[in-house]
């Protein structure tokens, strides 16, 4: 049996370990979907989503692309956002990086790329805001590892900027931005403890789209 057979032969099994237990589960699962989670991930197929989070079908939104990048400009990520905020109405956004992320690395190398160029250039940004600190870094692959880290956080602030999210946030009080890493070599996830409030915030000034002015911090309030 090829590699391509097994595949129908791996979904044949799970179709019977689904509906052993709940002989409805897909008559359900096929009526609507109600996740929490909208999750914004790379590409690379050494990060299976719904395994990693041990969340099933339905309980999690999914968008995927190289290095997880949420771009103003790219319809795919923002009609994502958009339809997992004021449709879905999720109560998560999760970015996710993963440690030895191939774009990211691609994006370190002084090389013309070709197509590759202008979506790459999102993390040369990224690098470029926070050059002092990555540059004082004189090991490299720690250098690189903070590159995926920082890069993530970037992202959160340009799901942040959005208009279904502020303005969903500020009257329901969700969804809430999360930033995670991915450890590769050892199959945990890492918080980076976003400050999705505070970010809210400080943007709020410049990137405010809810026309009911700026947020106060509930510190401040």
């Amino acid at each position: 049996m090829t590699s391509y057979d097994e595949i129908f032969e791996n979904n044949r099994l799970w179709v019977a370990n689904k509906t052993a237990g709940d002989k409805a589960f897909f008559e359900k699962l096929a009526k609507e979907q109600n996740p929490d989670y909208l999750y914004i991930g790379c590409s690379d197929s050494r990060v299976p989503t719904n395994e990693i989070l041990g969340l099933d079908a339905g309980e999690v939104f999914v968008h995927r692309n190289i290095a997880n990048l949420v771009n103003s400009v790219d319809l795919n990520v923002m009609s994502v956002i958009n339809y997992a905020v004021r449709h879905l109405s999720v109560k998560h956004i999760v970015v996710c990086g993963h440690y030895n992320c191939g774009g990211v690395k691609a994006a370190m190398q002084s090389a013309d790329l070709g197509l590759l160029n202008p979506w790459l250039r999102n993390i040369r940004d990224v690098y470029r805001l926070h050059r002092q600190e990555l540059d004082a870094i004189e090991e490299p692959n720690a250098r690189f590892n903070r590159l995926v880290e920082l890069n993530v956080q970037e992202q959160c602030i340009n799901v942040i900027k959005t208009a279904a999210v502020q303005q969903s946030y500020v009257n329901k009080g969700y969804p809430v931005v999360h930033g995670w890493v991915y450890d590769l070599y050892t199959g945990n996830l890492i918080d980076l403890k976003i400050d999705f409030e505070g970010i809210l915030h400080n943007i709020q000034e410049i990137y405010d789209l809810t026309g009911q002015g700026l947020m106060k911090k509930k510190d401040d309030q």
